[in-house]
């Protein structure tokens, strides 16, 4: 599979400047970060969840976790995690797994932790399992426009419990 092309049109028509970066195939956030020698707080992860309004994609730095209670805040409903198999469909010009954290071009709302707001760059994987694409945040967010909140459980909690 190849980078969507909408990925890039939308990259180019907001005047993002952007890096590729080819990558030895990574299945997960941490390899993808460990592959392109990025620190994992600045590689930009994809957890899908759905709620009684449908799909969201949650967008968190890869060494944080979801914390379902603070997103159920946020949309005001309950929210659960999604299979790759729940949302394979929504993203048929990307490998599973490796969509890219533009939800505004799959018709889904995008939430930013706020981790990942505070970076001067981000990476994320392109929508493969070898291409991994890095811009400067501001840049990322003026082309999505996400809602920016605090999305993650806190280091200080027990992560055992949490998925």
């Amino acid at each position: 599979m190849s980078i969507p092309r909408v990925l890039i049109d939308c990259l180019n028509a907001n005047e993002v400047a952007y890096e590729i970066l080819p990558h030895a195939k990574a299945f997960t956030a941490a390899m993808a970060a460990s592959a392109e020698h990025i620190a994992r707080h600045q590689q930009a992860k994809v957890v899908m969840v759905s709620s009684r309004r449908g799909s969201a994609m949650t967008v968190l730095p890869a060494d944080r976790k979801l914390d379902l209670r603070k997103l159920k805040r946020i949309i005001q409903e309950p929210v659960g995690l999604q299979s790759e198999a729940e949302f394979a469909q929504t993203f048929p010009d990307c490998d599973p797994g490796a969509m890219p954290p533009f939800g505004n071009l799959y018709g889904v709302p995008t939430y930013v932790d706020q981790h990942l707001a505070d970076e001067d760059y981000i990476v994320f994987e392109a929508g493969t399992y070898t291409d991994a694409i890095k811009v400067r945040y501001g840049d990322y967010e003026r082309a999505v426009k996400p809602l920016v909140a605090d999305l993650v459980i806190d280091h200080s909690e027990d992560m055992s419990t949490w998925s």
